[in-house]
């Protein structure tokens, strides 16, 4: 949405202050509250509104919220003196004194608000048989909601101030997200049966008031809790996996050389998740050109490291050592950018793997999932770094919280081969070769995962269908070996790594 104001517009898909035309340099958080100050239209704005809207409902001191309006005024020609764009509501808050235009609302031609990275709002959940003493439910709930998705540094999610204004189950929904500037609502329901309480989320896109996810999670209402924590862990990983694919289809058979920095980054995550050579190699140049676009995009620089990274693990290509160093660089420049982003620090994380760095990789895996605690490939990508160092109780925990977060994740054959790697090592051979045939079934499986079928099979005594694994381990790549194993995978457990080397070389992969 774009507010305007004298020679000002605040655009704040851009994330941009203009005046006649010309950027205006400013902070992030003064820009946030310059917004929400504007958006309001001379309503007056609460302290808690701007605490809420900047600082996501973080304790902060009024002289940080002064600071940040001084700064305001400075930046718009203002001051506490004259007060002529921003008046103060003594302790209270603060109003827009002239008159706002607010364009991409309303009626007539609208101008779309939604160019750029997917944007979010989160209406209030309808109580259906509350009482009046537990209508503050729905507030719990979407107070966690918010709380979680402050960390997913990909959505922007409009602040509670703007989305809690509507609060009618009548409304329309294409006319909310113009209003907020939001591609996608999150809604649904809290209802009270007796002593069950069930949640009934849904995300909607905006523009064609499509369902792309919806679930019903039921517990006891003493389990109030565990149920919150369960449905925010739901909807973090509904976002992650249905919003991008969503994107990306929004992007596909538009015309590439129109395309933002976001949308050839979601059609780069699309390739990326096909886990082929050529896939790898079209997700790159999605990647690529969002960089170009948008230098300043962290998530861009992440999904060329994770290229990189795909096109060393796997030896997509003639150089490894040059993929591996790409795999680095890129990651420590997502890292630059945003080092507070959790898809960045889990891609500097993997790129240890390639060097055999297990203490640097469990370092900076450990923080992306302490940046977002739902990060389901997070979880999976510390197990198997716990597998390369035999520490298996780590590894098990790890693969059983990834599957629950996310148990159609596009890497669901690696956290599947994970668990089937570590039984290999405690000589669980059975067990192991049960994960590894769902692994090598799973989606998308490579050519690592059929090895690991191959010897925890054979080690298992199922030799019929170890052979079957090995046809399809040269099918996929004739010059499959145990080195190229082994790079991959470098286990520390060197009794069980030369049990695993001896059975791959019986079957011919020496």
């Amino acid at each position: 949405m774009i507010c305007s104001f004298g020679e000002f517009q605040l655009d704040d898909q851009r994330f941009e202050l203009r005046r006649n035309g010309q950027p205006v340099p400013v902070e992030p958080q003064v820009f946030l509250v310059l917004c929400r100050i504007m958006q309001a239209q001379g309503r007056m704005v609460s302290k808690d509104e701007l605490v809420e809207a900047v600082w996501h409902g973080r304790a902060v001191t009024d002289a940080s919220i002064a600071s940040r309006v001084r700064a305001a005024r400075a930046a718009i020609g203002d001051d506490g003196a004259r007060q002529e764009v921003i008046r103060t509501v003594h302790g209270r808050g603060f109003r827009a004194v002239p008159a706002i235009r607010l364009i991409g609302q309303g009626s007539g031609d609208v101008i779309d608000p939604r160019p750029g990275g997917p944007s979010l709002a989160v209406l209030p959940f309808r109580g259906i048989g509350l009482p009046s003493g537990q209508a503050i439910l729905t507030e719990a709930l979407a107070h966690e909601i918010l709380r979680a998705l402050s960390r997913l540094r990909w959505l922007m999610v409009i602040a509670r101030g703007s989305s809690f204004r509507f609060d009618q189950p009548d409304l329309d929904i294409g006319a909310i997200g113009t209003r907020l500037g939001a591609r996608y609502i999150l809604n649904g329901t809290v209802e009270l049966d007796g002593r069950i309480l069930t949640i009934t989320p849904e995300l909607v896109e905006t523009a064609t008031a499509r369902i792309l996810w919806t679930d019903r999670l039921s517990r006891p209402l003493d389990s109030l809790a565990e149920l919150q924590r369960i449905i925010v862990a739901a909807l973090c990983t509904a976002l992650e996996l249905h919003v991008p694919l969503n994107e990306a289809r929004l992007a596909e058979g538009r015309d590439i050389s129109q395309l933002d920095a976001w949308a050839n980054y979601h059609l780069g995550l699309r390739q990326m998740f096909r886990f082929t050579a050529e896939g790898n190699r079209h997700a790159a140049e999605f990647f690529a050109r969002a960089a170009t676009l948008d230098p300043g995009f962290a998530r861009a620089h992440a999904g060329l490291s994770f290229t990189s990274f795909q096109e060393a693990f796997l030896r997509y290509g003639p150089d490894r050592p040059k993929a591996t160093e790409a795999a680095r660089a890129h990651a420590e420049r997502s890292l630059e950018i945003d080092p507070m982003d959790s898809f960045a620090a889990y891609t500097y994380g993997r790129a240890h793997w390639l060097t055999d760095q297990m203490d640097m990789a469990a370092s900076w895996l450990a923080r992306a999932t302490d940046l977002n605690p739902n990060f389901a490939q997070g979880f999976y990508s510390r197990a198997l770094t716990a597998t390369m160092m035999a520490e298996n109780r780590l590894a098990s925990d790890g693969v059983a919280l990834a599957l629950r977060l996310s148990p159609l994740d596009p890497l669901l054959y690696g956290m599947l081969g994970t668990q089937a790697l570590s039984l290999l090592q405690q000589g669980e051979d059975a067990e192991a070769a049960d994960w590894a045939d769902r692994a090598g079934a799973a989606p998308h499986a490579h050519v690592l995962i059929a090895m690991i079928a191959v010897a925890a099979n054979g080690l298992a005594g199922r030799e019929a269908r170890a052979r079957e694994w090995l046809g399809q381990v040269r099918r996929q790549r004739p010059d499959a070996n145990a080195e190229m194993f082994f790079s991959a995978f470098p286990l520390r457990n060197q009794p069980a790594r030369e049990r695993i080397r001896k059975e791959l070389a019986r079957f011919g992969l020496k």
